[in-house]
């Protein structure tokens, strides 16, 4: 069975121009898609996750459905909740570096993304930033792979933080006119509320709190 490592080098070192492909369900965002396509699926897996320390390391052709699985059996999570768009891999997530619906309150993908192991243009292995939060001395590229859409190398492994899952969760919907809605989400930023995500569409907001229980209730 050939090394995957040594595949995505050869196929760099050819100089030809390359598509990076996890689950294909990104392939939407960005420019037009050129190029032979490079599958990173076939390098997979975990490769380390420690509950205590908040951080979970992944190869970029793990599917991220399967390190959210990971996470809930220690009650974690991610928390900037990247979206799946069908089988997203953590690879694609990172170099997408969409987030979802707690992004406002919670920060961005690239606020979790600890470090990453990646493969350049010459086919070498390069390592930036670390497991810790505070491991950075110098420009942070870790943090700059995060949504380059592949264009600075391949994300062969990122190390991301993690957060543990609220203990209390509800959604609430309301019918409201627009202007009223952003009234309403204004007003309620302002006040000690445990506001995680807010969506308005066809006239009805719905507000998820998340937190602690007496927070929530």
């Amino acid at each position: 069975m050939s090394d995957p490592i040594e595949t995505f080098r050869a196929r760099i070192l050819e100089r030809k121009p390359l598509r990076l492909k996890g689950g294909g369900g990104k392939d939407f965002y960005g420019g037009p898609l050129v190029g032979e396509v490079l599958d990173t699926r076939g390098y997979s897996g975990i490769v380390g996750y420690e509950p205590t320390e908040l951080v979970i390391t992944a190869r970029c052709g793990t599917p991220l459905a399967e390190i959210e699985s990971a996470l809930a059996t220690r009650r974690q999570v991610l928390a900037c909740e990247p979206p799946h768009f069908g089988d997203a891999t953590v690879g694609g997530a990172v170099a997408a570096g969409l987030s979802g619906p707690r992004r406002a309150v919670a920060g961005s993908l690239r606020d979790y993304v600890l470090g990453v192991k990646l493969m350049d243009g010459e086919g070498r292995e390069l390592s930036f930033g670390g497991q810790v939060m505070k491991n950075v001395a110098g420009f942070d590229v870790s943090r700059l792979i995060t949504g380059s859409l592949g264009t600075l190398g391949l994300i062969l492994e990122v190390s991301l933080k993690v957060m543990p899952q609220p203990v209390a969760v509800a959604t609430l919907r309301f019918d409201l006119p627009q202007g009223k809605a952003l009234d309403a989400m204004n007003r309620w930023a302002g006040q000690p509320v445990p506001l995680a995500a807010t969506c308005w569409q066809d006239g009805v907001l719905t507000l998820r709190l998340s937190g602690a229980q007496a927070a929530v209730s």
